[in-house]
């Protein structure tokens, strides 16, 4: 609600349509009479990839023995990996960079 005020003060908001996740937003938004709109749709990806990557440093973390700089070199790997060589299903089998190239 504080964030929302300083913006309108600052800002002509009048047309503009939020896109939020809840918490407590769409409230905020009714009362300084915004539109707001749930979207749960690219937070989902987002979250979906945070959850895999966090459970691949539990499993990393529980079973790697190699030293510091064999971890990163790791992860290096499957950042590229994950970007640019596993098909995403919800990417219609793309990978994340063949997508944003097109």
């Amino acid at each position: 609600a504080a964030f929302l005020h300083r913006l309108i003060e600052k800002h002509d908001v009048a047309d503009t349509e939020f896109l939020v996740d809840a918490g407590g937003y769409l409230t905020a938004l009714a009362r300084h009479e915004l539109s707001g709109q749930l979207d749960y749709q690219i937070r989902n990806h987002i979250e979906k990839w945070f959850q895999t990557v966090t459970m691949r440093i539990d499993r990393f973390h529980s079973f790697w023995r190699g030293s510091q700089t064999s971890a990163k070199q790791w992860l290096r790997r499957f950042r590229h990996h994950y970007n640019h060589e596993r098909p995403n299903q919800a990417l219609d089998g793309q990978t994340p960079a063949e997508q944003i190239q097109n």
